[in-house]
């Protein structure tokens, strides 16, 4: 199957996401992530990149770039490959640590730049890691609370768009950011789970954060545990009846059964 074309972006930025390969974790621990972040501000160095924002979530991670002189594509190689021979070296692996080509969608105006911004600031607290934003560490949101310690953000011309005074732009910027946004971005329109590969990798991570140290067959043996799996399949993946009754290896009925009697 051939690739679909990037979709260029007329002003050079791009809102970029990046995934562990089969979702698996990409950072270990933070000296991982600080690893990656220094990756990212030598690349800003070298190409004269300009980083609006980031955010880094155990598998996943977000970018939000501008550089008008080279290919985001040539930018993005040289992190990733960067990233992943420390990673492999430093854990004796071998094999792919990022889930095929990044992801990116062109931000073509400073309105969808505070709307993409807002969004991926808010990830860690939609994932219910943490309550505000600001109590996330590993983002680029702090740095917009205290632009003058950044290294690696651009913040002060995001600043600069809602107000000449810092402590008044800082402000708008924060109330700004709590603000409710329905919106879908790209890893909402692109990032699901469809297929029975993808679904078993879902299920793995689901079973070993949920009751880690159990084996799947004594989980599946326990009806209410079984109940809350088949939920979070149905209510969380876009895996039909089918596919989850073949992934659990119960029948098609049953699984409708479940489902009937929890609507």
């Amino acid at each position: 199957m051939a690739r679909v074309q990037r979709e260029y972006s007329p002003t050079g930025c791009y809102h970029i996401i990046m995934r562990g390969n089969e979702r698996k974790r990409i950072f270990l621990d933070d000296n991982d992530r600080r690893r990656f972040l220094d990756t990212v501000l030598k690349k800003k160095h070298e190409f004269g990149l300009i980083v609006y924002g980031y955010c880094l979530m155990d598998n996943h991670i977000h970018l939000i770039l501008r550089n008008d002189r080279y290919d985001i594509s040539t930018i993005m190689r040289g992190i990733a490959t960067s990233y992943a021979m420390f990673f492999n070296i430093r854990y004796n692996r071998v094999g792919h640590v990022f889930q095929g080509r990044f992801k990116s969608e062109p931000v073509v105006d400073d309105r969808y730049l505070l709307a993409v911004l807002r969004y991926v600031h808010n990830n860690p607290v939609k994932a219910g890691i943490v309550e505000k934003p600001e109590h996330y560490e590993w983002s680029s949101y702090c740095s917009y609370l205290s632009p003058e310690e950044t290294r690696l953000g651009d913040v002060k011309s995001v600043l600069e768009m809602f107000s000449s005074n810092v402590e008044k732009a800082i402000n708008e910027f924060r109330r700004f950011s709590n603000e409710q946004d329905e919106s879908e971005y790209l890893d909402e329109k692109e990032e699901t789970i469809k297929t029975l590969e993808e679904g078993r990798v879902y299920l793995d991570k689901y079973l070993s954060e949920k009751w880690p140290g159990l084996h799947q067959e004594a989980i599946l043996e326990d009806k209410v545990k079984r109940n809350q799996i088949i939920f979070s399949l149905r209510n969380n993946t876009e895996l039909s009846i089918r596919k989850i009754a073949e992934l659990l290896g119960l029948h098609r009925r049953a699984i409708d059964r479940i489902i009937a009697k929890g609507s």
